[in-house]
């Protein structure tokens, strides 16, 4: 397992004649992510349970330079222009690991 120093956490509002497009799109993003990108430890997506309009994407990466890596491939300029259209807001927040449990 690798041991992530950074993380990102992005809160989407998707407009609702697009949930399921975009829940489809988003988990070969997280697919894609893992598969094709050394520096991407994680990349979960998850539903409100109450609101299947309201992403939540938990992401780690080795260091900030990943992700900065991350926002650089080919699949993750994809991902923005198919995406674009169907977001109502967006919030991403950066994160420093302070510890991780993987290992327990």
């Amino acid at each position: 397992m690798q041991n992530p120093k950074f993380a990102i956490a992005v809160h989407f509002k998707i407009k609702k004649d697009h949930v399921d497009a975009f829940r489809d799109r988003v988990i070969q993003q997280a697919r894609d992510s893992v598969r094709l990108e050394p520096g991407c430890c994680q990349f979960d997506v998850l539903a409100d349970e109450s609101d299947p309009s309201m992403i939540f994407l938990y992401e780690t990466y080795d260091d900030a330079a990943a992700f900065d890596d991350h926002k650089m491939t080919d699949h993750f300029a994809d991902f923005n222009r198919v995406i674009a259209d169907w977001v109502e807001s967006k919030q991403v927040q950066r994160l420093n690991m302070l510890e991780n449990n993987h290992d327990l």
